[in-house]
C-alpha cells in the first residue's frame, strides 16, 4: 500500500522523520513502562524491610522482654512507653508488642491495649521473622514481625511494626513526575536528532520521494546498459564503485575483473549485480566478479589510462590507448569527492584518420606524378617532332625502368604483398617529398607472416614519422630494414632527421606525446604508442635509438611473427 493511500507524506525525508519520531516515542514509552513496572514492588519490599528492621531493633532491647513479663497490658505500662518512643523516633505507623496469647501490650490507640491482635501472630511466636503487606485495624500497611526473646532464650512474645501503605504509594506517585520529565527530555533529544538526521537525508536525496528515487534508479540502470559510451565511477579514495557494460568492454576487463595484458583483445564483459551490501546502490552495473571497492590502479594497472581516469592527468577529450583501442576520456568530479569518467572508442576514427592521411599522401603523389607525366609526354613529343627517334626510345625506357626498378627491388626483398605494396607507395610519396626511401641490403622477409595487417600498421607509422623527420635535413634519407631471424621479424627504420634525445626515448611511446602540431581532424601522439602496443601484443618490443649521423633509429622485434 502506498504512502499516499495511507495518508502519509510523499517526500522521503518526511516519512523518515515520522518513522524516527514514532520509534523514539515507542522506545521512551516502553522504557518508562519497564521502569515503573518493578518500581512498586521495589518500594513495597523497601517498606517491609524497614518495618522488619525496626521490629528487630525493638526486640533486641532485653528490657522490653523483661517489662513484658513483669507488667500488665495497660496504657501506662513501660512496654507502651518504650513502643511509643520507638514509633515516634522511626516514623512507623505503629509498634505493637504482644504476648504469647496474642494480647497487645502496646498500641498507638491506648484503648486497643489488652485486646487480641487483628492478624495471625503464630509465625512470629513460633520464632520466625515475617514480612508482609496486610490489612489491619489501622488500614493497609507494610509489616515486619519478629519474636521477642527473654534473657533465658525463651520466646515470650512478638514485636510487630507497620509502615503506612499510603506513604509507599505517595513515594511511587512522587517518582512518576521526575520519571516523566526524564522521559520527555529523552524524547525531545531523540526528536532533535531525528530532525537533524532527516535534514541531512533531505540534502542527500534532493528532497525526492521514495517512488522518485526508485524511478531514477531504474532509469539509470537502463541508461547505463543502453548507452554506447563507457561509464566508470570512482569514490573519493579512487576506488571503483560503478562500471557499465561498455566501459568493461573498452577497458578489456575480464570476468575475473583483472586488467587485460597490454595489447590483448578486450573481453566483452557483461554487467551483473555487485555482491556486497556496501555497494548495493551500484547493483547490476559491474562485470562478473564485481570490480566495486577495488582501487582503480589495481584494476587497470599503472599507465596513462589509470592516470586519466583518476584525475592525475587533467583536460578535456584526453586520448589514451588501452590494449588495441584508442579511447577518448572525459572526467567530471562529483560533490562527494569522487568522479565519473566517460569513455568513447576512437579506434575506428583513428584508423580512418590514418587512412585519410595515406589517401591525401597518395593524392599528392598522384598529382605530382601527373605533373611529371605531363612533362615527360611533352619531352617525348618534342623528341619525336625533331625526328630523334632513338633518343625518344631511350627516354621512355629510362622512365619506365625507374619505376619498375623500385617495385622490383621491394618485391625481391619483401615477399608479403601487403607490405610490398605499402613500401612501394611510401617510396613514391617519399620521392615526391624529396626524400629517398630505400631498403637495406640485409632486408629479406618471406611471405609467412602471422599478422601482416599488424606489421603494415607498424611499418606505416614508423615510415611516416621518418619521412616527416627527414624532410628539410641536409641529406634527407630514410632506410628500412626488414628481415627474418627464425620465426622472428626484425624491423629497423632510420632517418636523417634531428633524432630523439636520450631522455625522451621512452617518453615518446606514451600516448599523447608528440613534437608535431595537431591537425584539425586528428590528435597527435598516438602512432608510436600503437606501435609499442602492437609489438607487445605479439610478445615483442619497440625501442628508439640514434644513428651515427644524429638521426633516429626505431627497432621493432616480433618473436613469433612468422609461421
Amino acid at each position: 500500500m502506498s504512502a499516499r493511500r495511507l495518508g502519509l507524506p510523499r517526500r522521503a525525508v518526511s516519512q523518515i522523520l515520522l518513522t524516527q519520531l514514532a520509534i523514539a516515542a515507542g522506545v521512551v514509552v516502553l522504557a518508562t513502562g519497564l521502569f515503573l513496572a518493578p518500581l512498586g514492588a521495589q518500594l513495597d519490599d523497601q517498606a517491609m524491610r524497614r518495618a522488619l528492621a525496626i521490629a528487630q531493633s525493638a526486640a533486641a532491647d532485653p528490657s522490653l522482654a523483661a517489662d513484658l513479663l513483669d507488667s500488665g497490658a495497660t496504657a501506662d505500662s513501660p512496654v507502651q512507653a518504650t513502643a511509643e518512643r520507638l514509633r515516634r523516633a522511626t516514623g512507623a505507623e505503629y509498634v505493637v508488642v504482644l504476648d504469647l496469647d496474642g494480647i497487645r501490650h502496646s498500641h498507638p490507640s491506648p484503648d486497643r491495649i489488652g485486646l487480641p491482635v487483628s492478624t495471625d501472630p503464630s509465625e512470629a511466636l513460633a520464632g520466625r521473622e515475617v514480612m508482609e503487606i496486610d490489612e489491619g485495624t489501622l488500614g493497609r500497611s507494610a509489616r515486619g514481625k519478629v519474636p521477642l526473646i527473654a534473657a533465658d532464650g525463651e520466646i515470650v512474645g512478638a514485636v510487630s511494626v507497620g509502615i503506612a501503605y499510603d506513604g509507599v504509594r505517595d513515594r511511587l506517585l512522587g517518582a512518576i513526575p521526575g520519571l516523566f520529565a526524564y522521559a520527555g527530555g529523552a524524547l525531545a533529544a531523540g526528536a532533535l536528532v531525528a530532525y537533524l538526521l532527516s535534514r541531512r537525508i533531505q540534502r542527500q536525496t534532493r528532497d525526492l520521494a521514495f517512488s522518485d528515487i526508485a524511478g531514477l534508479l531504474a532509469e539509470r540502470e537502463a541508461m547505463l546498459h543502453s548507452i554506447r559510451e563507457g561509464v566508470i565511477a570512482l569514490d573519493r579514495h579512487g576506488r571503483v564503485r560503478l562500471v557499465n557494460d561498455e566501459a568493461a568492454r573498452l577497458l578489456g576487463l575480464t570476468p575475473q575483473h583483472s586488467p587485460a595484458p597490454p595489447g590483448t583483445a578486450p573481453g566483452a564483459g557483461s554487467a551483473s549485480t555487485a555482491g556486497s551490501a556496501g555497494t548495493a546502490d551500484y547493483a547490476a552495473t559491474a562485470p562478473a566478479g564485481s570490480l566495486t571497492g577495488r582501487p582503480l590502479d589495481e584494476v587497470l594497472g599503472a599507465g596513462r589510462t589509470a592516470d586519466v581516469l583518476s584525475g592525475r592527468v587533467t583536460g578535456r577529450d584526453l586520448l589514451t590507448v588501452q590494449g588495441p583501442r584508442v579511447l577518448v576520456a572525459n572526467r567530471m568530479p562529483t560533490e562527494d569527492g569522487g568522479a565519473v569518467a566517460t569513455l568513447r572508442d576512437r579506434t575506428e576514427l583513428e584508423h580512418l584518420s590514418r587512412e585519410l592521411d595515406s589517401t591525401r599522401g597518395l593524392i599528392d603523389a598522384l598529382r605530382a606524378q601527373d605533373h611529371e607525366h605531363a612533362n615527360r609526354l611533352h619531352t617525348l613529343l618534342g623528341l619525336l617532332e625533331l625526328g630523334l627517334h632513338e633518343e625518344a626510345v631511350e627516354f621512355v625506357t629510362e622512365v619506365v625502368g625507374v619505376h619498375r626498378t623500385t617495385a622490383e627491388q621491394v618485391t625481391e626483398k619483401v615477399h608479403d604483398p601487403l607490405l610490398a605494396a605499402l613500401l612501394v607507395g611510401k617510396a613514391t610519396v617519399a620521392a615526391e617529398r624529396g626524400v629517398p626511401l630505400r631498403l637495406t641490403a640485409a632486408s629479406l622477409l618471406p611471405d609467412r607472416l602471422v599478422d601482416p595487417g599488424g606489421l603494415v600498421t607498424i611499418v606505416g607509422n614508423l615510415v611516416d614519422n621518418a619521412l616527416d623527420a627527414a624532410v628539410g635535413s641536409a641529406s634527407p634519407l630514410v632506410e628500412v630494414e626488414l628481415r627474418a631471424e627464425g620465426r622472428a621479424a626484425v624491423l629497423r627504420v632510420r632517418d636523417s632527421g634531428p633524432g630523439v634525445a636520450a631522455a625522451h626515448r621512452e617518453e615518446i611511446f606514451t600516448e599523447g606525446w608528440s613534437t608535431k602540431q595537431p591537425e584539425a581532424h586528428r590528435e597527435r601522439g598516438l602512432g608510436l604508442a600503437l606501435v609499442r602496443r602492437l609489438a607487445e601484443r605479439q610478445g615483442g618490443t619497440a625501442r628508439a635509438g640514434g644513428t651515427a649521423d644524429g638521426g633516429a633509429e626505431f627497432s621493432v622485434v616480433l618473436p613469433e611473427a612468422l609461421r
